[in-house]
């Protein structure tokens, strides 16, 4: 099952972001083909103030388990995540369910 896990950073957080991206990468790539695309969104001001993620998972508690273990989400970076299911409709990897 897919999901899309929206992130929004606290205010004034780029240092925690700079700090832990590298840890936070490598969490990313060590899940392998379940990350679907990841990236970070920008506001206004083309600076960095969340993540987007779309992750493939067996369910939501599994889901939530791994999401716990993120770097960002450990240092404190985010003031809100929001999950939901996803469906890939339109220009899908060939692996997307």
């Amino acid at each position: 099952m897919l999901f899309l896990v929206h992130t929004w950073d606290k205010p004034d957080a780029i240092d925690i972001r700079t700090a832990n991206r590298d840890a936070h990468i490598a969490w990313l790539k060590a899940a392998g083909d379940s990350v679907k695309a990841a990236g970070p969104w920008l506001n206004e001001a083309d600076e960095m103030a969340g993540s987007l993620l779309i992750i493939e998972a067996q369910d939501r508690s599994t889901l939530d388990a791994w999401l716990a273990t993120d770097p960002y989400q450990s240092a404190g970076l985010f003031v809100r995540v929001d999950v939901a299911p996803y469906r890939w409709v339109f220009n899908p990897p060939t692996e997307a369910g």
